[in-house]
């Protein structure tokens, strides 16, 4: 148990939050990759400002990304 002031934050929330926090940037990471390497500009500004812990960016590598 952490203390934050008045807030008291569980351990198992910290590293659930910690553990999507690296889901999250791992999928951004691929998605604004590939979206760069691809020249899609929008797709590339979409997905570095919207954050959804990686759904638009697995939904864009699976349906939007242009085969090689």
């Amino acid at each position: 148990m952490v203390e934050y002031g008045n807030l008291v934050v569980e351990n198992w929330i910290i590293i659930i939050i910690a553990i999507l926090i690296i889901w999250s940037t791992i999928w951004k990471g691929i998605a604004l990759w590939k979206a760069a390497r691809s020249k899609q500009r929008v797709w590339f500004i979409i997905l570095l400002i919207v954050n959804t812990a990686g759904i638009l960016e697995i939904i864009y590598l699976k349906k939007f990304q242009k085969k090689a």
